[in-house]
Order: C-alpha cells, then sequence, then structure tokens
C-alpha cells in the first residue's frame, strides 16, 4: 500500500473519556515492504528518523503529562497512534515498527528483532511477569509486548536476531503497574444489578461499569501479586460501590463487616475456573471482576483485598497453595484459624465458594495440611 504524499494528515479519537488530536507530517508515511527483514527495520528508521515526527512525540507527551497515565495504558495510546498513523490489518510489520519508533522516542527502551518471517517488539522491564517471553540485552530483561500477536506462532527466543538501533532518548525502563484507572466519559457506563443476601437480608446495588476496561486489560500479562493487588476501580464504579458498601456496613462492627465483604465477593458472582472460562490462567482486575460473568479465587481474592483496604485499610496477606490463593486479615483480635507472619496473626477469609460454608478464621479442608507462601503482604502507610 502506497501513501498519497500530503502536506500532513489529522486525526483524532476518543481515549477512555476524552478526544486526542495530532497532525502526522507527510514525511512520516513510508511504504514498507510486508516480510519483516533488519534492513527494512534500518531503512524505516533512516527516513522516519529525517522526517518530522516530533510534533507527533509532543503532542503524545503532552497528553500523558495531562492525564497523568500510568505505561500500560499510555502504550494502549501509543498503539492506537501508529494504527492511525498505519493500520494494522493492513500491514501488521509497518504498525509495529511505527508502535516502536514512538515508544522509543517517548522516553522507553524499546527493542526489535527479526526471524521466521516476524518481527519481535519487547520493551526493557525488570518487573516478575510470569506468562510473556523475555530476552537478556547486556544483562538487561526485555519483555514481548507483541507475543500475542503470534501465539503458537512465535518461536523460541533464540530464533529472532535482535536489532541494535541505538536511540538517544529511549532510557527509561517500562512499568506494567497499573496505579491508576483513566477517568472515562460517565456517558459510556452501563448499570449493573447485582442482589447480595447477607443474615436474610437483600442488599441492591446498582454498579457502573465500562467495557473499555476489558480493552485495557486485554493483553495484560499475569504480573507480580504487589502489581494485581494494587489495580484500582476507575472513578465512576468506585462511585457506585464503595459509598453504597460504607451505607450498609456503617452499624456492623469490624469482624461482621469484613465477614459482610467476604461473603459479598463469595456470593454475589459466578464461579468458573479460569482454565474452563478462557482455556489460560488469566487474572482480573477487581472492576474486571465485577464486569464479568464468572470468575475465579485469584479474581476474587483481588477484589476482596481491594474492598477491605478501601473501606477498613487493614493489613493483609495474600496466602497461596498450590491451587488455591485466599486471603487473610489482620482483625482487632484474631479469629479461628490464623496464619502468623512477621509477628501479627491474620485471619483467614475466604472469598471463593468452597464445599463448606466457610466463616472468618475458617479453611478449607482440603487445604489445611498442604503447604502455603505468603506472596503479598500489606500494611498501611498511615497505621
Amino acid at each position: 500500500m502506497n501513501f498519497v504524499t500530503v502536506k500532513g494528515q489529522n486525526y483524532s479519537f476518543d481515549f477512555y473519556g476524552d478526544t486526542f488530536n495530532f497532525t502526522a507530517d507527510s514525511s512520516l508515511f513510508l511504504p514498507v515492504s510486508t516480510f519483516a527483514s533488519s534492513a527494512s527495520i534500518y531503512q524505516f528508521y533512516n527516513k522516519i528518523s529525517a522526517g518530522n515526527y516530533r510534533e507527533v512525540v509532543a503532542a503524545i507527551k503532552s497528553y500523558q503529562d495531562k492525564h497523568h497515565l500510568n505505561d500500560w495504558i499510555y502504550y494502549q495510546m501509543i498503539r492506537k497512534v501508529a494504527e492511525q498513523i498505519s493500520p494494522k490489518a493492513d500491514n501488521y510489520f509497518r504498525y509495529t515498527l511505527y508502535k516502536w519508533f514512538l515508544l522509543n522516542k517517548c522516553g522507553y527502551d524499546a527493542r526489535l528483532a527479526v526471524g521466521n518471517d516476524q518481527v519481535i517488539f519487547y520493551v526493557r522491564n525488570d518487573e516478575d511477569i510470569s506468562d510473556i517471553p523475555f530476552f537478556m540485552i547486556d544483562g538487561k530483561k526485555y519483555m514481548c509486548l507483541n507475543y500475542h500477536d503470534y501465539g503458537k506462532l512465535f518461536k523460541q527466543a533464540n530464533a529472532y536476531i535482535p536489532i541494535n538501533i541505538p536511540i538517544a532518548e529511549a532510557k527509561n525502563q517500562f512499568s506494567y503497574k497499573v496505579t491508576r484507572m483513566p477517568d472515562f466519559n460517565p456517558e459510556h457506563y452501563e448499570e449493573k444489578n447485582i442482589e447480595f443476601s447477607y443474615q436474610q437480608k437483600s442488599y441492591h446495588f446498582k454498579l457502573k461499569l465500562n467495557n473499555e476496561v476489558q480493552n485495557i486489560f486485554k493483553n495484560y500479562p499475569v504480573v507480580d501479586f504487589e502489581s494485581y493487588f494494587n489495580i484500582p476501580l476507575s472513578r465512576e464504579t468506585y462511585s457506585s460501590l464503595i459509598p453504597t458498601l460504607n451505607e450498609n456496613l456503617k452499624k456492623m462492627d469490624q469482624k461482621k463487616g469484613i465477614d459482610y465483604l467476604m461473603r459479598f465477593t463469595r456470593y454475589a458472582f459466578l464461579y468458573e475456573d479460569d482454565e474452563e472460562n478462557s482455556g489460560k490462567e488469566k487474572r482480573n482486575a477487581p472492576e474486571q471482576t465485577l464486569l464479568s460473568k464468572y470468575s475465579d479465587c485469584d479474581d476474587r481474592a483481588a477484589l476482596f483485598f481491594y474492598l477491605v483496604k478501601e473501606i477498613y485499610n487493614l493489613p493483609m496477606v495474600a496466602v497461596l497453595y498450590p491451587e488455591h490463593l485466599t486471603i487473610a486479615v489482620n482483625l482487632d483480635k484474631p479469629v479461628g484459624n490464623t496464619v502468623n507472619y512477621k509477628g501479627k496473626q491474620y485471619s483467614f477469609c475466604e472469598p471463593t465458594p468452597q464445599l463448606q460454608d466457610l466463616k472468618i478464621g475458617q479453611i478449607a479442608q482440603k487445604l489445611k495440611y498442604l503447604k502455603y507462601e505468603i506472596v503479598y503482604a500489606y500494611e498501611p502507610v498511615n497505621k
């Protein structure tokens, strides 16, 4: 596909509640073969580096500064910009080159490798990411950003030859931590009714949810537990849930309130294992769990953790068994079975349905004699 030479092309697209506008100079529209090769990468870089790309990069950076985007959300934006300039469906190789170039010029150390007529795109990151390939270059770890596009066609890392193009701006590591959700347009939310019974009383919730959240986390990897447990809700969803829970809990003591949240997380949503639901292990962020029809133990542990943190802000530990994840909470007075961790007692609070109707301080019979690991410990700053 050849581009028509023009002075510039104006683009505009919605990005999570706001509109992003940018102008691409004609010097940025470059013909590229659909066949991925190192020669084409060098040629592309030499030509685009001589073009007027700075206006686009400045617009992207300005938007990032204004909205305080985490790196993962920022990357979603760069993907959309690349899609506007060079649609993925037209030429995947060229689309990936634009993503790579823009990510580097926005300050991130991103690399390319080629082999088997594939272009592999990766970025420097030293976090504990468990389900995507990585490459080591000069003792530094680079996580693959486009592994999902190839799936089973992806070869072993040594099948790809890295391309070495020094880019002065490319200094920063990339982080998968999502500590702030975008401020979506309130008009893009839909209501979801949830009914939950607790001690013979029915509670009704009108949650405001946005399906764009699923798009944000569509290719999000399995991150470390600290990162996973600290993914927040978006503003509208938070406002539709947390104040209602606070109102329901205001006359309950701490133990009863934690019990309420435990049973809300356990029984207000249907259970299904990830392997059955999506065919692979996937950890849903709390807002995804609220959106989804089904959720498993990881999802519920993260949601329960989030609710307890927001409402009570108590110390907690995430307890990992060979095939199960649960939460234990440091209550004012320990209840039942506890986990001792660094001098504190944490009472088990099982947020996932089990064969028995477990109370606080009770653990499933099948887990009682299994080894476990504390994979994350939360300690409130103001405690």
